[in-house]
């Protein structure tokens, strides 16, 4: 459970959800730089409808918390050398169960928006036979925060620029606007396949630029109308 001050902060939401719904191949500059990042079924492909892979809630960290990189990965033998990658994104909240929602009344169902940084193993997204999974699952590996904005403050959410700083150099930069799929497709799409209940969250892709973090790194996300979640990277 992660609890994240609401707009002002004046109140706070316990974000304890049953699911984390994320996408993949979501930034049409992010499907392009795929020879870079190298991992199973990631390639130019541009997906005809949205690429959903799950995150389990042990991952969540809170803003100012440690991304931890575990120490069992160095008893692998992968055939590159360890790498585990930032990853900038607008996350948001359902507000109540939901399944089946059109479009026109998706956004009914947001309760706020918040910042998400998918870190990825690469090695593990690589090479496991299951996918993206538990190269996304990984104790730590996903930071949220720093607060939940309403929708009656974030503005318009298809339209918020989204950056991310690695030791204070700008590495990711562009704009939600960017995105292939928006919220209420995304909404439609996943509340079609799986009942959401009040509390899930959803992340919905990252832009281009992502790359390596390593001990002692500072990583920063930050959205326009909800802040900076920053995290420190340690080594177990």
């Amino acid at each position: 459970m992660i609890r994240l001050p609401v707009n002002d902060g004046e109140k706070s939401y316990d974000l304890a959800p049953s699911k984390i719904i994320a996408l993949g191949k979501n930034y049409l500059d992010h499907i392009k730089e795929h020879s870079k990042i190298n991992v199973s079924n990631f390639d130019d492909g541009i997906p005809s409808e949205p690429v959903l892979f799950a995150i389990t809630p042990n991952a969540l960290v809170g803003h100012e918390e440690p991304i931890v990189i575990p120490a069992f990965l160095k008893k692998y033998t992968f055939d590159t050398p360890l790498r585990v990658d930032y990853e900038a994104e607008l996350a948001f909240v359902i507000s109540r169960r939901c399944k089946d929602v059109p479009e026109e009344n998706a956004l009914d169902y947001v309760m706020g928006y918040t910042c998400l940084n998918d870190v990825s193993q690469r090695n593990i997204q690589k090479s496991d036979i299951s996918g993206w999974f538990r190269a996304k699952s990984l104790d730590t590996f996903a930071p949220v925060g720093p607060r939940l904005v309403t929708p009656e403050n974030i503005g318009d959410p298809q339209n918020l620029r989204l950056s991310c700083r690695l030791n204070g150099k700008t590495v990711q930069d562009s704009s939600t606007s960017m995105m292939i799929f928006n919220i209420p497709k995304m909404i439609s799409f996943i509340s079609r396949n799986f009942t959401l209940e009040p509390g899930d969250l959803i992340s919905t892709g990252t832009p281009s630029g992502v790359g390596p973090v390593k001990h002692g790194d500072i990583v920063e996300v930050e959205i326009e109308n909800i802040g900076t979640l920053r995290n420190n990277v340690v080594e177990e």
